[in-house]
C-alpha cells in the first residue's frame, strides 16, 4: 500500500536539492584539477617500449596487410617463425610490484586515498549533517520496499513510499550520476568521475600487476598466424581504367592557364 502523498516545500529545491547538486559538481571539478597536479608520470623501461612498438607492428601487418604485395607481408614470419620468430623466441620476466620495492605505488596508492575517498567521507558527512531529515525529491516511477535503505538514508519512515529520496541518497546519486556532465566539460577521460576512480580502485586497476607480456605475444602470434593475404589492389588498374574520370575540364583549364 503506498505511503501518504506529500507536498513538498519550495525551499527545499532552493536551499537542499539545488545546493547539494552544486556542492558534488565543484567537488568533482576540484577532485580532477587536484589529480592532475598530483598525478606522477609513470617511467616506462626500454623493453616495455620495445616490446609495445612490437605488438603495434604485428597489428598494423594483420589489419593492413591486405594494401602491401604478399612479399611485404611476408614479413609475418619475422614474428610467427616456429623456430626463431620474435613472438616464439622472446619470453619476459614478470615481477608483480610489491610496496616494498616499488615506493611509488605506495604514493600513488595514497594520492589515490586522498582525491576519491577522502573528499567523498568529508562532504558526505557534512551534507549528512547538515541536511539530514530532508526529503528532497521523488523518482518518477513506483519502487519496491527493497529500495528504502538505498534512497532514504537518515529517514526511518516505514510509512513513507520507496519513492522519495533523502538528502543524503540524494548526494550519492549526484555522485554517481554527473559521469554525463564532467565527460561534457572535461572529456572522457577526467578524474571527476567518482565512480570510476573507485571501480579502479576496486579492482585494482591503479596498482595492479603489469600486464603479462608473454600473454599478449601469445594472443598476437595466434592472431597474426590465422591472418592470411588477401591482395586487395589485385584489379585497381582495370577499375581506374574502366570509370570515367572527367579529365577534359581539368585539361582545359590547364590550357587556359598556360596561354593567359
Amino acid at each position: 500500500m503506498a505511503g501518504p502523498e506529500l507536498l513538498l516545500d519550495s525551499n527545499i529545491r532552493l536551499w537542499v536539492v539545488l545546493p547539494i547538486v552544486i556542492i558534488t559538481f565543484f567537488v568533482g571539478m576540484i577532485r580532477h584539477y587536484v589529480s592532475i597536479l598530483l598525478q606522477s608520470d609513470k617511467k616506462l623501461t626500454q623493453e616495455q617500449v620495445s616490446d609495445s612498438q612490437v605488438l603495434i607492428r604485428s597489428r598494423v601487418l594483420r589489419e593492413n596487410g591486405k594494401y602491401i604485395p604478399k612479399q611485404s607481408f611476408l614479413t609475418k614470419y619475422y614474428f610467427n617463425n616456429p623456430e626463431d620468430g620474435f613472438f616464439k623466441k622472446t619470453k619476459r620476466k614478470v615481477v608483480p610490484p610489491s610496496p616494498m620495492t616499488d615506493p611509488t605505488m605506495l604514493t600513488d596508492m595514497m594520492k589515490g586515498n586522498v582525491t576519491n575517498v577522502l573528499p567523498m567521507i568529508l562532504i558526505g558527512g557534512w551534507i549528512n549533517m547538515t541536511f539530514s531529515g530532508f526529503v528532497t525529491t521523488k523518482v518518477p516511477f513506483p519502487l519496491t520496499l527493497r529500495f528504502k535503505p538505498m534512497l532514504q538514508q537518515g529517514i526511518e519512515l516505514l510509512t513513507l513510499d520507496a519513492s522519495w529520496v533523502s538528502s543524503a541518497s540524494w548526494y550519492f546519486l549526484n555522485v554517481f550520476g554527473l559521469r554525463s556532465i564532467y565527460s561534457l566539460i572535461l572529456g572522457q577521460d577526467n578524474a571527476a568521475d567518482q565512480s570510476r576512480m573507485m571501480q579502479e580502485q576496486m579492482t585494482g586497476a591503479a596498482m595492479a600487476m603489469p600486464a603479462d607480456t608473454n600473454k599478449a605475444f601469445k594472443t598476437e602470434w595466434e592472431a597474426l598466424e590465422l591472418t592470411d593475404h588477401q591482395w586487395a589492389l589485385d584489379d585497381v588498374e582495370e577499375e581506374l581504367m574502366a570509370k570515367d574520370l572527367h579529365f577534359e575540364g581539368m585539361f582545359k583549364k590547364e590550357l587556359q592557364t598556360s596561354i593567359f
